[in-house]
């Protein structure tokens, strides 16, 4: 198995963990990891059409928006669910055992200049996650949709 398949297998073994731990203490363990709140996103695979759903971290949110980190734990290839936004841009979020339809962009550079001084303030892993990659680590402002 190549280094790459390791990382990625090893991710989806840690989400799938994730989710069973909060489903079984009824959200109640890892819903706060580094001091900021999970969300499950729901996304449509960019090649299958397949819907998709993972568990992130937001840095940031408000009553507008939910800001995710396509981090990728500063690995240099973006992580498939920020692809699938990318191709799909309107999918769903569970916040505080809400389900609500987003819509999905990244920042541009002014917005991220602004966001990311908080999201390291946050977490400061995300500093070191960028300096582990040559890529800019994309910041995904999620839109909540009525």
């Amino acid at each position: 198995m190549n280094s790459y398949a390791l990382k990625d297998a090893s991710a989806k073994l840690m989400n799938r963990a994730h989710r069973l731990i909060l489903t079984v203490s009824g959200n109640r363990l890892l819903a706060k990891p580094f001091g900021m709140p999970v969300v499950e996103l729901h996304t449509t695979g960019r090649k299958s059409g397949l819907p998709r759903t993972c568990y992130l971290t937001t840095p940031v949110r408000d009553s507008d928006r939910v800001v995710l980190v396509a981090s990728k734990g500063g690995d240099d290839r973006n992580p498939d669910w920020y692809r699938n936004l990318q191709a799909h841009p309107d999918a769903e979020l569970v916040v505080d055992g809400t389900r609500r339809k987003v819509h999905a962009r990244t920042a541009n550079a002014q917005e991220r200049a602004e966001l990311w001084p908080k999201i390291v303030a946050a977490y400061k892993g995300y500093a070191d996650y960028q300096t582990r990659t040559t890529r800019e680590i994309p910041v995904v402002i999620c839109e909540l949709r009525s």
